[in-house]
């Protein structure tokens, strides 16, 4: 099976969305298709043996809509809907100049005369050709036995033209009846201008809503410059490239794949993927990123992973993915939508019926308004931009925060977690110890450098950090011999003659002869002489603290957990804040706090960063894996934080009870405003003296679904 997320054009409201979804779905080879209105975006997952892109692209076309699957989709895409975007922008405008005209001369002479009659149609011609879209996307909506937004407008506008036409040619009908030839050209022409100008808005605001993809897209370079085997260098295409390949980069150009560093070196900026904004120095060995910029130097680096493989498109792929992913709120409004437009036209035959059956036939031209205002008013637009305008924004933003949410059930899930297990080592600390600490005796200048070289033929961690420490000041290793590893214990070596050993605390009152203070985990020593003491921990992360006392503050409960001993354990905690904490855990033992938790009614989210936290991971209500971890874990993780900051877990979950919030108004406003405009539309508020022409109830339309994502908007 594959999985690709397709841009999809033409879409012009839910229906729409609704009806490519069932279109492709119902393809063979189609396992599922989930269309994403406010994105424009088809995320299907399907056999390429049995049914091809082309195939999916012909039964959408036939369906009136299209799909965009050129090699570099998302780019043509774009390139697209800009031209989509200016030819709507052009007929918006051209709806507007002769529109206006035909409201003005209407509002002045309410009884238009014959001649004024036939320049009202003349004016009301070019409009409806710049509507012509909303008759074509109608009419092949009806063929195919479905209704949509489009043709709601087809209808309303169709037969206000129609009736107004009848009459400007045969006026004497009506006048043979007693009745007046009343003309409503006013209502074709601004329900046009109307629709076309909350389509344009719409359009705007929607591209706001994927502005965070188009910036992560925009960090892949488009060409790279490929070395050959005889040194020379020329310009490629990136998909050209293959891996094993070697490819030049220069100061002040972006990465063009993922890579290791052959030759030469750099300080890159990875700001954009990771977070950071210290650069990171790269030499031979060194992992470089597609995407990431590179300042100083130049070198060359070997070929890993390019275009669709590199880590950037991976996460324009994992945010594409989330942002086409529904919420299950989202099922209920699809059902409401899917039976919306015939239930609205269904009102609107009723309303008219109901007119002629109360006020008799002289009623005539009011229950033909009512009749067509009820048609306008009713939006299916904002139900369905209700909750995929939100979830676009806020899984954008969070991407733009280095926070990467792998769906829509993520987001929502979020916002109701009340305790959270975090993982020690890693998680809440640095997970590589570092020397905090220092106790130097007699002969510490003269013997540093032997216990360098002893330290760097140890596989011991804390040999390795206090390697590290000893080189960051300068110490330069000697010759060594007689090496020895003590299992448990530490190593012993000589050099020129003299015996020396480094390790716990019990191999040096082996040798001291006397008890030692438990201060320090590393201790240095010749013969029976200390030498130097060191104490080695994994320190507590930066941002750690804060992100406990603002989870708590959200009404979270804070865990933690870790295979470490106790003594470790507990001054993690303390230094964290976290009173709820075990040590000694297994990766079984994890997954049963997680159960336990669960049992006791809670909504747990795990975090975690290596294969260990895996079990516990997959049995979370939430799981999160820190962006330095194991792959294991971010492929099981629903949430990713890309820096492993700490500080970015609270930061998600404020973001995601934000999103719902603005999910439940925008679905509150968008079922209140035809709960509420449908029966005004009608005309219940007559006997009162209101009644909603078409006009206004066409503006009133408009409004409702660029208000839905304005309100999305506030996200950013």
């Amino acid at each position: 099976m594959e999985k690709r997320v397709i841009p999809v054009l033409e879409m012009s409201c839910a229906v729409c969305a609704a009806t490519v979804e069932k279109t492709v779905r119902e393809l063979t080879g189609v396992e599922e298709a989930s269309v994403n209105f406010s994105a424009n975006t088809l995320q299907v997952v399907y056999d390429p043996d049995k049914i091809s892109l082309k195939d999916m692209q012909a039964a959408v076309s036939a369906a009136g809509y299209d799909l965009v699957i050129s090699e570099n989709a998302e780019a043509d895409a774009i390139d697209a809907e800009h031209r989509l975007y200016l030819d709507l922008r052009r007929r918006t405008i051209g709806a507007w100049s002769f529109g206006l005209p035909v409201m003005v001369l209407s509002m002045i002479f309410h009884s238009p005369s014959q001649i004024l009659t036939w320049i009202l149609l003349a004016l009301t011609l070019p409009v409806l050709y710049w509507g012509r879209s909303f008759y074509v996307s109608g009419w092949k909506a009806v063929k195919r036995g479905r209704a949509n937004m489009d043709t709601l407008v087809m209808l309303s506008t169709a037969v206000s033209f129609l009736f107004s036409l009848f009459s400007t040619i045969y006026p004497y009908f009506w006048l043979s009846l007693g009745l007046v030839p009343h003309v409503y050209y006013e209502a074709v022409a601004m329900i046009i201008a109307f629709v076309l100008s909350g389509k344009l808005l719409e359009a705007r605001a929607k591209q706001s809503t994927s502005a965070s993809i188009r910036s992560l897209m925009g960090l892949q370079p488009k060409t790279a410059r490929l070395v050959g085997k005889d040194g020379e260098e020329k310009d490629v295409p990136i998909a050209m490239l293959r891996p094993g390949d070697t490819v030049s980069v220069r100061p002040g150009e972006k990465i063009p794949v993922d890579g290791t560093v052959l030759e030469g070196g750099s300080y890159v900026d990875e700001s954009m993927i990771s977070g950071e904004s210290e650069a990171v120095k790269k030499q031979a060995g060194d992992r470089v990123l597609a995407g990431t910029l590179n300042q100083r130097g130049a070198f060359w680096l070997n070929v890993q992973a390019s275009g669709a493989d590199t880590v950037l498109a991976r996460m324009v792929r994992m945010v594409q993915e989330a942002q086409g992913s529904k919420a299950p709120v989202q099922g209920v409004v699809d059902k409401v939508s899917s039976v919306f437009v015939p239930v609205v036209i269904l009102l609107s035959i009723l309303t008219f019926v109901i007119w002629i059956s109360v006020a008799g036939w002289n009623m005539f031209p009011y229950a033909l308004l009512t009749a067509v205002s009820v048609l306008v008013i009713a939006c299916p637009c904002a139900l369905g931009l209700a909750t995929p305008t939100a979830l676009t924004v806020g899984i954008g933003k969070a991407a733009q925060q280095h926070i990467l949410i792998k769906d829509a059930f993520a987001l929502e899930n979020m916002c109701r977690v009340n305790a959270i297990v975090l993982d020690k080592t890693g998680t809440l600390t640095e997970g590589t110890p570092k020397v905090v600490g220092e106790k130097l005796y007699s002969g510490f200048e003269e013997y540093v450098s032997v216990l360098l070289a002893a330290e760097m033929r140890s596989e011991h961690p804390l040999a390795v950090s206090l390697s590290e420490y000893l080189r960051q000041k300068g110490v330069k290793p000697v010759e060594i011999s007689a090496f020895e590893s003590i299992t448990g214990k530490g190593v012993m070596c000589e050099y020129r003659g003299e015996k020396f050993w480094i390790g716990s605390k019990a191999l040096a009152e082996e040798n001291v002869g006397v008890l030692l203070p438990d201060l320090f985990s590393i201790y240095f020593g010749k013969g029976d002489s200390l030498v130097a003491a060191f104490e080695v921990k994994d320190a507590l992360k930066e941002n750690s603290k804060e992100a406990v006392r603002q989870l708590e503050s959200y009404g979270v409960e804070v865990c933690m957990l870790t295979g470490d001993k106790e003594s470790a354990a507990s001054e993690i905690a303390r230094q964290a804040g976290i009173t709820h904490y075990e040590w000694g855990v297994l990766p079984d033992d994890k997954e049963r706090f997680v159960l336990d938790l669960q049992r006791r009614g809670k909504c747990v989210a795990m975090v975690g960063d290596g294969i260990n936290d895996s079990q516990a991971l997959a049995r979370a209500d939430v799981s999160v894996a820190m962006g330095k971890g194991t792959d294991v874990a971010m492929d099981i993780a629903m949430v990713t934080l890309m820096n492993s900051d700490l500080a970015l877990l609270p930061r998600a979950i404020k973001l995601s009870r934000k999103t719902v919030r603005i999910i439940r108004e925008n679905l509150f406003w968008a079922f209140g405003y035809n709960v509420v405009c449908i029966p005004i539309a009608a005309g219940v508020l007559y006997p009162v003296g209101i009644l909603l022409s078409p006009m206004w109830a066409s503006a009133a339309m408009a409004f409702s679904s660029v208000s839905v994502i304005l309100n999305s908007l506030r996200l950013r």
